[in-house]
């Protein structure tokens, strides 16, 4: 609780304990009935400016500045109405003007304090952002300025200070605590060579850090700037919300002013029959007025609206869903089409050894000479090799090494003529290559002049991609559908092992595009496409997808630029948590929406005939917002969904 939401909450029990005081001591007020009643005027004054102090100043602010209607303006007018009812009437009864003003508060302090919890995932996020960077400068840290921070430059991290800048680890292993970024609450191990991110924070070992971005392009920049701007971009259902306040409000205020000077009119021109004076008829029409405008106030709908999308944004953030804006989470809320890019996104975009197949001598034995043959590569495939092989190299070991274009690469590991490449590489020895039934890339192997095996090398699936699937089916996406470059057989093996219902291979970047917007025209205009990506060549079709989604740690720069939703942990099971989270953001609008002004019809429909009291607008208008933001709140629950 901040120290605005304090003082209110002191004003409101303040105000709370003097007006119960007031009502035990008012009968023991003496004078006439003009006398006691400019008493009670003066008491009940005191406790109506404790807590109505700031609304009145609002209400005339507002008509200086010629924006007259608000709710400001409908609880000045109503409880100022209701205090000088009650000295015309000579009721000294101020308690309803007091209770009003004093409820209404207490509705505010609930929205402020809804509002406060909703910042909570955000305000957490915002303290990611480093204050510093630790340089070293003659054996000494100096802690400087993250933006004064080149490229290239070297950081030191320590234990419990946060990661400034994005970089790669040249010394020291560590754990991080990623999941300011991620949500995700196990922590990471780092060791050199290793790529971190900027808002991490450091557990363990000293690190040194080789900076890869200036500090305004590094993550941590980059999601604040985005989480900054989403409240920027409304949703349909807050720009409905915004044009029906501005014209409901001076629609019930001119509905107040008839129905306080019309029916007396009517009942004086008719001669209709009516009990008492004029005055005390009059009157009671004009309670009816301000009973009318107690109820009117659209507080429900305007706050709770717009704090429903801010919380379910707070939400998703926490699980590592950054949404840019309330319109993008109203549109993936609508999401049947899901369109996902391949390398990198459902597979980690990193070639490994998947098997040794029909192998002649031991398997190790068989990576072995592979790894020496293809020690002098920066190949992707060769480098897979290294790694599944995992021990260190001997150079001394391996001479002669000869890549031939197109083919492979020959060498002489121990002694040994070894060759490591393609069928044409083996066709071109003389040897047959057996063929392999599994999809991937295949390094065929030949020691002194003998087939002996092959190596299967492929993109390594994602641990969680085949759950994402299954869970946006369950979620009711209607079609799954994968676009890629890669070949045919491979597309068509990732896309039958993962369950994924349509994909097109061999495509270049400007083909996904075409392939998206042919499914866009086929589709149902109220079922939306997400498309979800990481790479440069992602960008384009991701900006023309209805809503586009990006893998926010290994993704591009432009992918993520482009995106509406950034995945944090590159975790594909966040696309279907993500749609989630937004369809209950959407059903709780609706059902405030709803509630709200069903509720206000009736209570309206009430004060005009006169059936409502000034206690029942209280429940009307201050009652249906205290519930709306309530229910808005439940938008930041969503870790199990």
């Amino acid at each position: 609780m901040n120290k605005k939401q304090k003082k209110m909450l002191i004003r409101i029990l303040v105000t709370a304990v003097l007006l119960i005081a007031l009502e035990l001591l008012r009968r023991f007020i003496p004078g006439n009935d003009m006398q006691k009643v400019l008493i009670l005027f003066v008491l009940y004054l005191v406790p109506y400016l404790i807590i109505g102090h700031d609304i009145l100043r609002k209400a005339w602010k507002g008509i200086r500045n010629g924006q007259i209607f608000d709710e400001s303006f409908l609880m000045a007018v109503a409880t100022v109405g209701a205090f000088l009812i009650a000295v015309i009437e000579k009721t000294g009864d101020f308690t309803e003007a007091v209770a009003v003003m004093l409820f209404y508060q207490i509705g505010e302090w609930f929205q402020s304090y809804a509002v406060g919890k909703s910042r909570g995932n955000i305000s957490e996020l915002m303290d990611i952002r480093p204050d510093y960077a630790n340089i070293e400068v003659d054996g000494q840290l100096e802690q400087v300025d993250p933006d004064e921070v080149e490229i290239g430059s070297i950081i030191v991290v320590q234990p419990g200070e946060k990661v400034p800048i994005d970089g790669v680890v040249v010394e020291g292993t560590s754990s991080l605590n990623t999941s300011a970024l991620t949500g995700e609450s196990l922590p990471r191990e780092i060791n050199p060579g290793d790529d971190v991110q900027s808002g991490c924070i450091n557990l363990s070992g000293v690190l040194k850090v080789k900076t890869t971005t200036e500090f305004g392009e590094s993550t941590v920049s980059k999601i604040l700037d985005l989480v900054e701007n989403a409240s920027s971009r409304k949703s349909k259902s807050e720009d409905f919300i915004s044009k029906f306040a501005k014209v409901y409000t001076p629609a019930v205020c001119a509905g107040a002013l008839a129905l306080a000077i019309l029916p007396p009119i009517v009942i004086l021109i008719g001669h209709l029959g009516y009990e008492g004076t004029v005055v005390d008829m009059w009157l009671s029409w004009v309670y009816r007025a301000l009973t009318f405008l107690v109820i009117s106030c659209p507080c429900a709908l305007v706050i709770s609206i717009p704090l429903s999308f801010f919380a379910g944004i707070g939400g998703a953030s926490n699980q590592g869903v950054l949404v840019k804006g309330s319109n993008y989470l109203e549109t993936l809320s609508q999401a049947k089409y899901v369109v996902f890019d391949k390398t990198g996104t459902l597979t980690r975009g990193v070639f490994e050894v998947n098997a040794v197949h029909h192998n002649e001598i031991d398997q190790m034995k068989l990576l072995e000479y592979a790894a020496y043959t293809e020690s002098a590569s920066s190949h992707p495939i060769a480098k897979s090799i290294l790694t599944a092989y995992g021990q260190p190299l001997d150079r001394s070991r391996v001479t002669d090494i000869q890549e031939i274009s197109g083919h492979g690469i020959t060498a002489v590991v121990d002694g040994h003529e070894v060759a490591a490449g393609n069928d044409k590489l083996m066709t071109r020895m003389g040897l047959t290559a057996i063929h392999c039934h599994h999809v991937g890339t295949i390094i065929h192997m030949a020691i002194d002049g003998a087939y002996a095996g092959h190596i299967v090398i492929s993109d390594a699936i994602k641990e969680h991609s085949k759950e994402a699937i299954s869970e946006l089916k369950k979620a009711g996406v209607k079609k799954t559908i994968m676009l890629t470059g890669d070949a045919k057989p491979v597309a068509d093996a990732v896309a039958t092992e993962l369950g994924i219902d349509e994909v097109y291979s061999e495509l270049l970047p400007a083909d996904k595009v075409n392939k998206v917007e042919e499914i866009i025209l086929t589709k149902n205009e109220n079922d939306k496409l997400a498309f979800v990506g990481d790479g440069i060549n992602d960008a384009p079709v991701l900006s023309r997808a209805d809503i586009g989604i990006a893998m926010g740690a290994m993704g591009s720069d432009a992918a993520i630029e482009a995106a509406d939703v950034v995945l944090m942990d590159d975790d594909p099971l966040k696309i279907s948590k993500a749609i989630k989270i937004s369809r209950k953001c959407l059903r709780i609008v609706k059902q405030n929406i709803w509630f709200a002004i069903g509720v206000k019809l009736i209570c309206l429909a009430l004060g005009a005939v006169g059936i409502a009291s000034m206690w029942l607008a209280i429940l009307a208008d201050v009652g249906v917002m205290i519930i709306a933001i309530l229910n808005a709140i439940r938008a930041l629950f969503v870790k199990n969904l």
